[in-house]
Parts: C-alpha cells; sequence; structure tokens
C-alpha cells in the first residue's frame, strides 16, 4: 500500500496543467457521485432535477438539453430513468405533440433538495480545505478556463 501511496505522490509532483486539473476532478466527481448515489440517481440525474426545480418557465426536452449541455441521447436516457422514479413526467405540448416538456414531480422536488443539500455539504468540505482568498481566486480561474476558446466535447456532466 506504500508504494501506491507514493507513486500518487509522486504523479501529484507534476506540473502538466491538464492532468492536475484531470486529476482533481477525478476526485471531486467521485465524492458527488458517490454521495449521489445515496439517493438513486446520478449526477445527471441531479442537474437535470436541479434544472427542472429551478427553472420558472417550463422547457421542452430539446431547450432543457441545450442549457444543460446534454445531447438529446443522454437526456432523454436521464429523463427515462427519472420518469420511472416518478421523479419527473412529459407533458405532451397541447399545440404540437411531437413536444414534450419535463416537469419535476413533488417527489422529485424533496428528493432534489435532500440530495442538493448532501451534495452542498460535499462541496463545503472540498472548499474548507481552502481559505476564502484562495477559493475566490480558484472560482474565477475555473470560470475563466471554462469560457475560453474552442470546442467544447462532452456534457456538462
Amino acid at each position: 500500500m506504500e508504494e501506491q501511496s507514493d507513486l500518487v505522490e509522486a504523479c501529484v509532483e507534476k506540473w502538466d496543467f491538464n492532468w492536475l486539473l484531470h486529476r482533481a476532478t477525478q476526485r471531486v466527481g467521485a465524492a458527488y457521485a458517490e454521495e449521489i448515489a445515496k439517493f438513486g440517481i446520478s449526477l445527471r440525474g441531479q442537474l437535470v432535477l436541479q434544472a427542472l426545480a429551478n427553472e420558472e418557465l417550463q422547457r421542452t426536452q430539446l431547450k432543457l438539453g441545450a442549457m444543460l449541455g446534454l445531447d438529446k441521447t443522454t437526456l432523454t436516457s436521464e429523463l427515462d430513468k427519472l420518469e420511472r422514479a416518478g421523479l419527473v413526467q412529459r407533458v405532451p405540448d397541447p399545440s404540437d405533440r411531437r413536444v414534450r416538456t419535463p416537469v419535476i414531480t413533488d417527489k422529485g422536488r424533496e428528493l432534489q433538495k435532500e440530495a442538493g443539500d448532501a451534495l452542498a455539504e460535499v462541496d463545503r468540505a472540498f472548499q474548507a480545505r481552502f481559505t476564502h482568498q484562495e477559493m475566490v481566486i480558484i472560482r474565477k480561474a475555473l470560470q475563466d478556463l471554462s469560457r475560453g476558446e474552442g470546442p467544447m466535447h462532452g456534457s456538462c456532466i
């Protein structure tokens, strides 16, 4: 086990920026995934529920996918899971029956709130490693990087 620890330490010393960001993302993502699994949904499911719970205006599946950075197939699969669990329902548009509007159910709203609170605790634990000033710098740097030029590949989660 000590050899593995030494190997990890040696890797952490690398100065390859992409590698460091990737490893940090893996660590944070794993903690979030472990926590959200306790609620029987995925991080994508929570993202969808959060968008639906916070959205004042209803959005079609197409618009929801664009807003969340999820392609049609990924979003449809996630909505299928959430619908089977009774967390969302897809309501047909009265003027165009080909269009569906996902709507969060009361059960979905309750689960989203509980899961969101749990994820906020995970977030606080990671942020507690840094001073407020450091977090301001980290957040600004990550926002600047996320707004960078060039193509975006994959979904937001």
